[in-house]
């Protein structure tokens, strides 16, 4: 369950060899009448947390839970960082995690706001620490309408705001926090593929919520979180393999 409490002390922590760290960035804001506010955090730390149970060395960090929700203000009750603030943070861990010996970290987004907070930590950190090994997902839920075969979803291919993807992971990971009857959406008509429009959330839904979660399912959600975990087990596999070089190995002629 995404909601679990996790908990380590010392004495856990000197068990373990751990080499690599995860951690997850949330939000807290609206998802329509019927996802709770911190579902960004829920769902990412449990991808994380599901990623640490099967990748040896891996410890998880507890999540970020706000993030930058400025554009989705407009829908009560969003809490928000400053893009300055969430950046500083970020990168406030990432020192500390290197200061504590790891220098392989991956990082789990669950929330649009923050990919651009999240870049910019992520690559003044490496600039900084050379020597250190930093990987992102920066978006799951177009990772996963990628991921997944290509009849899965029924409406948008699955992407919204507490659309028919992130409700199914909702309903996999924390039915117990869902209320499908009231459940209801709004797919945008004028978003045009490969323009990134610099939209408030109120111009594109009247509902706090763009897709369709009438669509969503509990088997769905699984299919997704399943991808998502293999994809970043598989990424930390090969890694392992290579020894984090991820060097070309033949130049171009």
């Amino acid at each position: 369950m995404g909601n679990e409490l996790q908990v380590m002390n010392g004495y856990d922590y000197k068990l373990k060899n751990y080499d690599k760290v995860i951690f997850a960035v949330g939000s807290c804001e609206n998802h329509g009448d019927h996802l709770p506010f911190g579902t960004d955090t829920l769902v990412s730390h449990t991808l994380a947390l599901k990623v640490a149970a099967r990748v040896d060395g891996v410890l998880v960090l507890p999540p970020i839970n706000v993030g930058f929700s400025d554009h989705y203000a407009y829908f009560p009750f969003s809490i928000s960082l400053k893009s300055e603030t969430l950046i500083a943070v970020i990168k406030d861990i990432l020192e500390s995690v290197i200061k504590n010996g790891v220098t392989k970290i991956f990082v789990v987004n669950g929330h649009d706001g923050n990919i651009a907070p999240i870049e910019i930590a992520t690559r003044e950190t490496k600039l900084k620490f050379q020597e250190v090994k930093i990987a992102t997902l920066d978006a799951w839920w177009i990772a996963a309408g990628k991921l997944m075969p290509s009849d899965t979803f029924e409406v948008w291919n699955g992407l919204g705001h507490a659309g028919e993807g992130e409700t199914s992971m909702a309903l996999h990971q924390f039915k117990e926090l869902v209320n499908m009857e009231h459940a209801r959406g709004v797919i945008p008509d004028n978003l045009v593929e490969h323009i990134d429009i610099k939209w408030t959330f109120n111009e594109l839904t009247n509902c706090g919520v763009t897709g369709d979660p009438t669509k969503a399912t509990q088997e769905k959600g699984e299919l997704m979180e399943e991808a998502l975990v293999n994809l970043i087990v598989d990424f930390f596999d090969t890694m392992e393999n290579s020894e984090w070089n991820y060097a070309s190995t033949s130049s171009v002629k």
